[in-house]
């Protein structure tokens, strides 16, 4: 039978996790500015084969596709009464390709509005959204949640609430820190650590950022203030450029590899890229890492 998630976490090896999703869909032809989540319904056959490049780059953990999935963010394109039926399809097709030797995470990502006091949207509002997220995700078949991207505590904590109400699995939860050392809405990471590891989740670590040099400062942050917090990283390749027109990221897979051993020299559990990475960034950080 194959090892948990949880199991194989927290044994000796480093999971890799796989890169970007939108960089890689918009190459294969997704319009700039459409959903993501919309191809798990219109588009299936393109978010396999993004599936299967990350697990033949060497990848044993894969995301959902996801990202802006609660009904909070699906609303904005007409589909927020579909939220849970968009996440357990997404899931469905990421388990599929996965079958039982990859994991499976559910992606949740930001709700994209501002929680009370800054803005109009209770805690009880994104709450149940998070919650409904991850039944659907649940009901698809994920190993555990990756909770990711998120600047403030507050819409964090109503995250890991909502996942919680829904389902007993595993949660894993990072921060972006791209400002000055700080989220947007200005939460250190030192800070982040013990409010995320406080909530009771399986990992904590960073996500995203601006530089890889960034990301990794922001993680050895978070293991100065608790270092007994389990750490998760999936940095950038780096920042975008325009190269006759195309959106360019500046980090190569070797560079990537390079600070892959830094990551693990922290303790870091699990390690993957965010925006801009590809499968060859995957390849190049599970060849540095050794992982079978």
């Amino acid at each position: 039978m194959p090892d948990s998630f949880i199991d194989r976490f927290t044994r000796g090896d480093i999971l890799i996790s796989d890169g970007a999703t939108g960089t890689m869909l918009q190459r294969a032809g997704l319009p700039v500015g459409m959903a993501p989540e919309l191809w798990n319904l219109e588009n299936p056959q393109a978010v396999r084969e993004l599936h299967r490049g990350y697990i033949a780059a060497g990848a044993n953990v894969i995301l959902t596709n996801t990202f802006g999935g609660t009904s909070l963010k699906l609303e904005k394109v007409g589909l927020g009464d579909r939220a849970r039926e968009i996440n357990r399809i997404a899931a469905t097709l990421a388990r599929e390709e996965a079958g039982d030797q990859v994991f499976v995470l559910g992606d949740i990502g930001p709700t994209g509005g501002l929680l009370e006091p800054f803005g109009d949207l209770s805690a009880a509002q994104a709450t149940r959204a998070f919650a409904e997220q991850a039944a659907g995700l649940v009901e698809g078949g994920v190993d555990a949640i990756l909770i990711e991207t998120m600047s403030s505590l507050e819409e964090a904590a109503a995250a890991v609430e909502g996942v919680k109400q829904a389902s007993s699995l595993p949660i894993i939860t990072t921060m972006s820190f791209d400002t000055r050392g700080r989220t947007m809405m200005g939460v250190q990471p030192g800070t982040a650590a013990k409010a995320l590891w406080g909530m009771g989740v399986l990992a904590i670590g960073a996500n995203c950022g601006r530089t890889l040099s960034e990301t990794l400062t922001a993680v050895t942050e978070m293991h100065q203030a608790v270092p007994e917090a389990t750490l998760v990283a999936k940095p950038n390749a780096g920042l975008p450029h325009l190269d006759n027109g195309e959106l360019v990221y500046d980090v190569t897979p070797e560079v990537m590899s390079d600070y892959a051993l830094k990551f693990a020299g922290l303790g870091v559990r699990m390690m993957g890229g965010c925006c801009g990475s590809t499968p060859d960034h995957i390849r190049a950080i599970a060849l540095a890492l050794h992982t079978p």
